[in-house]
């Protein structure tokens, strides 16, 4: 369910059990989260693409802060060139579905996670199924036909859309909920995707593993602050890190009014 603000809501209270106060207390004591908030978290359900550079350490936070039901979507396998910036894998897995590997992993962090595997390549054919079953999305794919078939599929359904993306010493951050009144949409900022031969891949321009690191980072606070309706979002800015300048900028996005997937949308 959506507030007015964009923000997640509707979870209802529930009680934490002792051994679950022992595990988030340091959540527990934030005045901003507390029992209740601990509980929305609990009751949250989060999908997220892609278990690579930014899965990882975005996946490693949310199981640990325990949002109760991780869907993971990934068709690729661990290789040994992954583990440079895929701190969510071992060599022990390499070979294995990045999505088993995950949800070995995340078991090992918090087992009280429900992990559910997706193991396929999210298309504008099976974007809307998979969004419908859960309540925000976290983008860290590595290619526009997924982020584009995100942003159609998340303002279908009314879902926060918390989006990071990776170039070799640098980073960009936003969380996309174009259906409100004066948030744009991921297409307001680029209609279209480039050429393909303007857009360099990770093997052949590489990537300083901990930029990685810090972007899934970030994008987890931002996706927990989503949850917990706490704090000044990222809707309507995209933040940007330069880690050779040690730098970040945060640059404000209009609503482009023209905008074909969500300048006609009703909040």
């Amino acid at each position: 369910m959506m507030a007015e603000t964009g923000h997640v809501t509707g979870f209802g209270h529930a009680e934490l059990s002792d051994e679950q106060l022992a595990r988030y207390a340091r959540h527990v004591v934030l005045p901003e989260v507390g029992e209740e908030g601990q509980a929305r978290l609990l009751a949250a359900r989060v999908l997220v693409i892609g278990v690579g550079g930014l899965g990882s350490p975005l996946l490693l936070y949310l199981a640990a802060a325990g949002v109760g039901t991780l869907g993971v979507v990934d068709d690729d396998r661990v290789d040994v060139s992954n583990l440079q910036r895929q701190v969510l894998h071992a060599t022990e897995r390499i070979g294995l579905p990045k999505v088993e590997s995950a949800k070995t992993a995340l078991g090992g962090v918090n087992p009280e996670v429900r992990v559910e595997t997706h193991a396929l390549r999210l298309t504008a054919e099976n974007a809307r199924a998979l969004v419908g079953e859960y309540d925000l999305v976290a983008d860290g794919s590595d290619n526009f036909a997924t982020r584009y078939a995100l942003n159609d599929a998340c303002l279908a359904a009314r879902k926060p859309l918390v989006a990071a993306s990776l170039a070799p010493f640098d980073g960009q951050l936003s969380t996309w909920k174009g259906w409100l009144p004066e948030a744009p949409c991921y297409r307001c900022l680029f209609r279209a995707p480039p050429p393909p031969e303007l857009v360099p891949r990770c093997e052949t321009a590489g990537i300083l593993g901990a930029v990685a690191g810090v972007m899934g980072t970030l994008q987890a606070t931002e996706v927990l602050k989503e949850l917990l309706g706490i704090g000044d979002g990222l809707a309507g800015s995209l933040l940007l890190y330069d880690a050779l300048h040690a730098s970040f900028h945060r640059v404000r996005i209009a609503k482009d009014p023209d905008c074909p997937a969500c300048a006609s949308l009703q909040p």
